[in-house]
């Protein structure tokens, strides 16, 4: 067993990363790039669980600011993060990685239902379990979902998948000398006012003390050298 830093862990990433460079939809290429990396960490013995978005198919904020009742778009949404989940859980079985995709909305010739006990075995038995349906409520976005799903699998570290490198001191595709910051407490984001996730989810990790890497997912190999203790991106603790 190589030496790891963090042996259960939760890989967040957005849906508009499964989009690539389409901007929408599933790019196949991305997915069979990133499945593989997913594979190389489950073949390091690492429990994981991922959240996926659902931005690449439809974003219930975006859906409800123009007009569309919120309800009905948030659940939209959450459709869309159960489709991508079973587009990625396709592809890992593909690969020989044992996969369960857990849903917080019950369809069961789909996938299981979310029981945390359940999740728990399964991640025992060195499954890759997706979490899809996001928190199975509206108006909570899939950041919370992932760290509520952090917390009840009890996992190391939640590791945010994004476009960027991690935190900046602003938005680096758009402000030119923006600064990249290596390391963070949470007090530190709150008082600067760094967006590292949505409030209700970074609350959360800050109340539970749950160590957060943000870091770029087209980087290949970043995840298992997070996971390694290597220093990938922004960690917030």
């Amino acid at each position: 067993m190589a030496k790891l830093a963090y042996r259960r862990a939760l890989l967040k990433i957005s849906g508009e990363a499964l989009a690539g460079e389409r901007g929408s939809g599933i790019d196949f290429a991305v997915v069979d790039r990133l499945t593989d990396e997913v594979k190389s960490v489950a073949d390091l013995g690492i429990a994981l669980g991922l959240v996926i978005g659902g931005g690449n198919i439809i974003r219930g904020t975006v859906a409800s600011q123009q007009g569309m009742d919120r309800v009905s778009a948030d659940y939209m949404g959450m459709l869309a993060t159960v489709i991508n989940a079973l587009a990625i859980q396709d592809i890992l079985e593909r690969k020989d990685v044992q996969t369960r995709v857990m849903t917080a909305i019950r369809m069961e010739e789909l996938a299981e239902p979310y029981i945390r006990r359940r999740a728990l075995r399964h991640l025992e038995k060195g499954r890759v379990v997706l979490f899809a349906g996001g928190t199975g409520n509206p108006y909570f976005s899939t950041d919370t979902a992932a760290v509520l799903r952090a917390l009840e699998i009890e996992a190391d570290v939640l590791i945010k998948a994004t476009s960027v490198d991690g935190v900046y001191t602003a938005d680096p595709k758009t402000v030119s000398d923006a600064t990249f910051i290596p390391e963070l407490t949470y007090q530190q984001a709150l008082v600067e006012g760094l967006r590292v996730m949505d409030a209700n989810a970074f609350g959360l990790c800050q109340e539970n003390g749950l160590p957060i890497v943000v870091m770029n997912v087209n980087n290949q190999g970043a995840i298992t050298r997070v996971l390694r203790g290597e220093r990938v991106g922004t960690i917030v603790q």
